[in-house]
């Protein structure tokens, strides 16, 4: 995995303008592109545009298009739906984009749809059902999704154009759903429901895991720091004769130096002062 990480950040240095500037844009326009074939042609499912959809059976026929167009099958054939999830996941896509760049935006919405692609053949393979069909990059979208809540969590987003739910929470629901989706194909013996989720999963580990572990280190060091309090320290340091204050580097104290200023570091652990001196350049204690 960390070299999966590694050849990626390699990629996108070596080659910035790589990708498809505003890819999502594109891929909106191509979705309702073929929702508008659909409805001229009065087709109210995927088989009558089967054509565009991946199939096994068709790469094997030499159909290589199916490769490009099942990206642009729509996951709803409601006009209402279609436009609320085009829209949210242009504006999803087009933020992450900004965020990472044009080129680690591309790489990841590409790597995700070639994966989809192998996990289809591999899905053909393994039931010997070379003829099933892959609409969509619905679970490509839903990875995108994680990493855009992975990145933003305290953003607010209105669920129903009412209720404030930040991402977070809608990040769980979103791995909730991929959960029960694979463990409902698995009881049903669908392995396209089962690896397609999970593919693409390893796409969002392998693109957003520097971004998890970051924020891990971050929360951990936000609570290992400690809260001095000062006053408990001063006070214990006025039990000690002759002085209130004594640095812990070099000893002196405000009693022999009253010129001199002490201060108390928040990041050692206990209480610790230190003069002028060495409140900046000392070594924090850790016990």
């Amino acid at each position: 995995m960390n070299k999966l990480r590694d050849a990626v950040d390699r990629f996108c240095a070596r080659h910035p303008r790589f990708g498809i500037p505003n890819l999502m844009l594109y891929i909106v326009i191509g979705n309702v592109a073929v929702y508008l074939l659909s409805v001229l042609t009065r087709a109210n499912d995927i088989g009558a545009l089967s054509f565009l959809a991946f199939s096994l059976r068709g790469l094997l026929r030499g159909e290589v298009w199916r490769i490009i167009t099942f990206i642009f099958v729509p996951g709803f054939t409601s006009p209402f739906w279609l436009i609320v999830s085009l829209y949210f996941y242009y504006w999803i896509g087009s933020t992450l984009e900004r965020e990472w760049g044009t080129a680690r935006f591309n790489l990841y919405y590409f790597s995700g749809t070639l994966l989809t692609v192998l996990g289809a053949v591999l899905a053909g393979l393994i039931t010997g059902q070379v003829d099933l069909l892959v609409a969509g990059t619905t679970y490509v979208n839903l990875s995108m999704f994680l990493a855009f809540a992975v990145l933003f969590p305290d953003m607010q987003v209105l669920i129903f154009f009412i209720l404030p739910v930040k991402m977070k929470w809608l990040a769980w629901v979103d791995g909730a759903l991929f959960a029960l989706n694979v463990v409902l194909s698995l009881i049903k013996g669908d392995w396209v429901g089962v690896i397609l989720p999970i593919v693409a999963l390893l796409n969002f580990l392998v693109f957003i895991w520097p971004e998890i572990q970051r924020l891990h280190d971050r929360r951990r060091h936000q609570t290992a720091r400690q809260t001095v309090n000062f006053r408990k320290a001063v006070r214990q340091q006025q039990q000690q004769k002759g002085y209130r204050h004594k640095c812990a580097v070099c000893g002196r104290t405000d009693a022999d130096y009253p010129d001199l200023q002490f201060r108390y570091c928040s990041k050692c652990a206990g209480y610790h002062c230190f003069c002028q001196d060495h409140i900046f350049t000392h070594v924090h204690f850790t016990e």
